[in-house]
C-alpha cells in the first residue's frame, strides 16, 4: 500500500507545480503591452516604423491617445515585431493591445527604445 499512497502523492505534486507554471505564465503576461517608441512618419511597408529613442516619444506613454503629445516626434507603438531597428504588426492604441494579451501573449522581447 505504501507503493500507491506514494505514486499518488507523486501526481499531486505534478498536479500543483503545473498550476503553477500556468499561473506563472498568465501573470508574466500582465496588463503592461510591449512597447516601443517609433516615427510615426516612418512607414515603410516591407519593414514598418522605425524605432527612435524613447526620449522622443515623451514621459507616460500610457495614453493611448494617438496624439504625439508636444514636441515630441515619436508615438508609443505596441506588441510590434521588431527587427533591424524598425517594428511592424503592432498598434498605437494601448488598450487594443492589452485586449491582444492575455494567455498565449505575443512574446517579442523587452520593451524601451
Amino acid at each position: 500500500m505504501a507503493a500507491k499512497e506514494r505514486r499518488r502523492l507523486r501526481s499531486s505534486t505534478v498536479v500543483l507545480g503545473g498550476m503553477g507554471v500556468l499561473a506563472t505564465a498568465l501573470t508574466s503576461c500582465g496588463s503592461e503591452p510591449d512597447k516601443r517608441c517609433v516615427d510615426p512618419n516612418s512607414y515603410d511597408v516591407s519593414r514598418g516604423y522605425k524605432v527612435v529613442d524613447s526620449k522622443a516619444c515623451g514621459k507616460g506613454g500610457g495614453s493611448g491617445s494617438g496624439g504625439s503629445g508636444g514636441s515630441s516626434s515619436g508615438r508609443w507603438y505596441y506588441d510590434g515585431n521588431k527587427s533591424g531597428g524598425f517594428s511592424d504588426r503592432g498598434t498605437f492604441s494601448k488598450s487594443q493591445a492589452v485586449d491582444r494579451g492575455g494567455f498565449g501573449c505575443s512574446g517579442s522581447g523587452s520593451g524601451g527604445g
